[in-house]
């Protein structure tokens, strides 16, 4: 019995093999960006938590807890993860510590998540 998914390929493109691979090796460094930002956003809280911050410019721990009507604490560790990814910032007023994207990171978000 065949399996339809199987290869059976009459000869090999040597060509298309080594031009793959050099396209892999020359953008590398951008795939393992993507990658690290796809993991990120692979969790729907967090995905939800940067769609936000794509229309609102700032919020605080509180602010994503009335939104997403969750605790503060896992709020604050799907935040710090954003955060060391580099796609948010912080920045303290008082007591109060506010959320924005990066603004480095800002349109590859939009592009990735809006469209």
């Amino acid at each position: 019995m065949k399996d339809e998914n199987s290869c059976c390929r009459l000869s090999v493109d040597a060509d298309l093999i080594k031009d793959a691979k050099a396209c892999l090796v020359k953008n590398e460094a951008d795939l393992l960006t993507q990658s690290k930002i796809f993991s990120l956003l692979g969790n729907d809280v967090r995905l939800k938590i940067v769609r936000l911050f794509l229309e609102f410019e700032r919020m605080c721990v509180c602010d994503l807890a009335d939104i997403l009507e969750m605790n503060q604490s896992p709020i604050s560790q799907h935040l710090r993860k954003l955060k060391d990814g580099g796609l948010l910032l912080n920045k303290r007023e008082g007591m109060t510590i506010f959320y924005f994207l990066n603004p480095k990171e800002k349109e590859r978000l939009e592009r990735l998540i809006k469209g």
